[in-house]
């Protein structure tokens, strides 16, 4: 899933949904993830006003993995003053795999 303002509402779905694939409460779902239960209704409502320290908390507690892509390790300073970035997305997915042994 790519992340946008604009997808955060979706984000939000999928994070309901997989909350209740796993056949939790907003308040088992709290305790799993080491935050309160209206973090989980908020997180389920409006995620826009949520902190994203508190959202990966939510994210790696259900079991699922928040990947940022294209993050560039220096920005050309003609790339600041023109506006053209390339802006880094971010990726709602499974768990990462553990590597075979």
């Amino acid at each position: 899933m790519h992340i946008t303002p604009d997808t955060l509402p979706t984000l939000a779905e999928r994070l309901q949904a997989e909350r209740k694939r796993q056949g939790l409460s907003r308040s088992q779902a709290a305790a799993v993830c080491n935050v309160s239960p209206s973090f989980i209704r908020d997180a389920e409502s409006a995620p826009e006003r949520c902190s994203l320290g508190k959202l990966l908390l939510l994210v790696q507690g259900l079991g699922l993995s928040l990947e940022v892509n294209r993050w560039p390790t220096t920005v050309p300073a003609e790339s600041v003053k023109t506006g053209k970035i390339d802006i880094p997305t971010l990726v709602l997915g499974p768990p990462p795999k553990e590597p075979a042994p």
